[in-house]
């Protein structure tokens, strides 16, 4: 008798190993297509005939030639070449204490623990468990135990190990998945960051803008009070007529008008920046900016093409969608095919717990199962159409977002130039305006014009003066936004940049 259960325990373990040797035979075939990652077309490009440099403006602070370099390596820390200390401080501030950085964060951290919770159905789950129980049976309907005892207590123990072999490559695919999702928010992580310290630049040169025109309206309202106290004393002597005071009036009420709205639009970027640095807008911030205290970068990078698609955060995030999507294929088409499971049990089963795993209560069995879907309405079919659409749909919008990047850079790129362009023409427009109004001024001291002709001067040349203001704030505003557009050098940090997408070998 017992040789024969050793035989059967024997010849058990003999089938599962021969399932185990066909089980590693076929596991290293995996369902689905090989990711590929699509190629950048040939003509790829910015613009149709290459910059070298902006025009520069002589006598003008941030008027400097700019030169567009090809290839130049990007900073991690661009915003840095701007030369101003508390902007680096504000922006440091802002990294450490932003949520929208600790949300990113934390969907990281989130991601890459669902990829180790599938990896863990590489292997199998060991459970132990037991039991202990008192119970009398009638003898009608069930056994009574050997020793004919009633009540009786029965306890168990033992220990399961279940498997499910991932012989078509469904779990490596979508292990695959989450990691590709992973790699997802991890570049929306890195464009967390790009957003957050851009917004801070922007925000910052708004402000130094703002400031910049606030200090000449205040100017322009101080000319025309000054101008304003002398018509009426020219009135009082009958030198003009009351007509010009009242224009003159009005000219200084515009000018204080324009005020205002300056004023608002200053505290709600100062609000902006609080934001930003995760605080709240009633709070005390130090940092202050102003146009003067700023440096145009004079040297600006353009990636070349080949480099923009490995540097633009959105980009490689498209990217790891369309490596998702085509796992996801891989998936769908595993569950079409057999499913196998292996699982054992080994155990003891006594009247007492003192008897457990004694002679002559053991327990143990080997099981193996395969179950294959023969109906199910084509729900696995269509499930699997549904993943190659996706594919298709994240193709599509890959492609798209590496179109996008490009016209970014080239907007960004044809409005430095026209940045250049139009404060030479500000600068230009200020000088001449400026001379205009001096010549006015002493005709009309002479007695040569009237009024009127005088006021028209200085609009003039108070429009001029914030033109020029608005001009410079732009130029500084555009050069961060280039830094931005190619990707802010995020990839420095190549302790934790994740590996690029692989082409894995196809299933032979």
């Amino acid at each position: 008798m017992q040789a024969r259960r050793f035989h059967a325990v024997i010849w058990t373990m003999t089938e599962a190993a021969l399932l185990a040797g066909f089980v590693a035979l076929f596991s290293g075939c995996t369902v689905g297509p090989d990711f590929h990652r699509p190629a950048l077309p040939a003509n790829a490009g910015y613009t149709a005939r290459p910059l070298t440099a902006t025009p520069s403006v002589a006598n003008v602070p941030g008027g400097g030639q700019q030169r567009f370099v090809m290839g130049l390596e990007i900073p991690r820390e661009w915003w840095a070449l701007f030369k101003s200390k508390p902007l680096d401080a504000l922006i440091e501030r802002s990294l450490k204490k932003s949520p929208t950085i600790a949300a990113a964060r934390a969907a990281l951290r989130q991601a890459r623990e669902s990829v180790y919770a599938q990896a863990g159905a590489y292997y199998p789950v060991i459970q132990a468990a037991g039991s202990i129980s008192r119970a009398r049976d009638s003898g009608v309907i069930s056994p009574t135990p050997a020793s004919n005892e009633e009540p009786y207590s029965l306890a168990t123990a033992q220990v399961s190990v279940d498997y499910a072999p991932d012989i078509f490559g469904g779990n490596r695919r979508q292990v695959e998945s989450l990691e590709a999702q992973a790699n997802f928010q991890y570049f929306q992580l890195e464009a967390a960051y790009l957003a957050l310290t851009s917004n801070v630049v922007a925000a910052a040169i708004q402000e130094a803008s703002l400031r910049a025109q606030i200090s000449a309206t205040l100017k322009i309202i101080g000319v025309q009070t000054g101008m304003l106290g002398l018509l009426r004393r020219q009135l009082s002597l009958g030198y003009v007529a009351g007509a010009d005071v009242a224009a003159q009036e009005a000219a200084l009420a515009q000018a204080r008008q324009a005020l205002p709205p300056l004023r608002r639009q200053l505290a709600q970027t100062r609000d902006l920046l609080a934001a930003l640095a995760g605080g709240f807008p009633n709070g005390q911030m130090e940092e202050e900016f102003d146009l003067d205290s700023l440096v145009l970068p004079r040297a600006l990078p353009v990636s070349l093409p080949s480099r923009l698609v490995e540097q633009r955060p959105d980009v490689r995030a498209a990217l790891a969608q369309l490596h998702a999507a085509c796992a996801q294929i891989g998936v769908a088409a595993s569950a079409q095919l057999p499913d196998i499971t292996l699982s054992a049990d080994l155990g003891s089963t006594a009247a007492r717990i003192g008897r457990l795993f004694t002679a002559g209560t053991g327990l143990w069995s080997l099981a193996g199962n395969i179950a294959q879907t023969l109906f199910d309405g084509g729900a696995l079919r269509h499930r699997r159409r549904a993943a190659e659409a996706g594919l298709d749909l994240a193709e599509a919008q890959y492609r798209g977002t590496v179109i996008a990047a490009f016209q970014n850079v080239a907007d960004i790129l044809h409005a430095l130039k026209c940045d250049a362009d139009a404060l030479k023409a500000a600068v230009d427009f200020e000088r001449a305006s400026g001379r205009s109004l001096d010549l006015a001024r002493r005709q009309f001291e002479l007695g040569y014009v009237n009024y009127l002709s005088l006021l028209s001067a200085e609009q003039s040349y108070q429009q001029a003066v914030i033109n020029v203001v608005q001009a410079r704030a732009n130029r500084f505003a555009d050069t961060a936004a280039l830094f931005m557009a190619l990707g802010g050098g995020w990839w420095h940090n190549r302790d934790k940049v994740p590996e690029a997408q692989k082409n894995t070998l196809p299933c032979r």
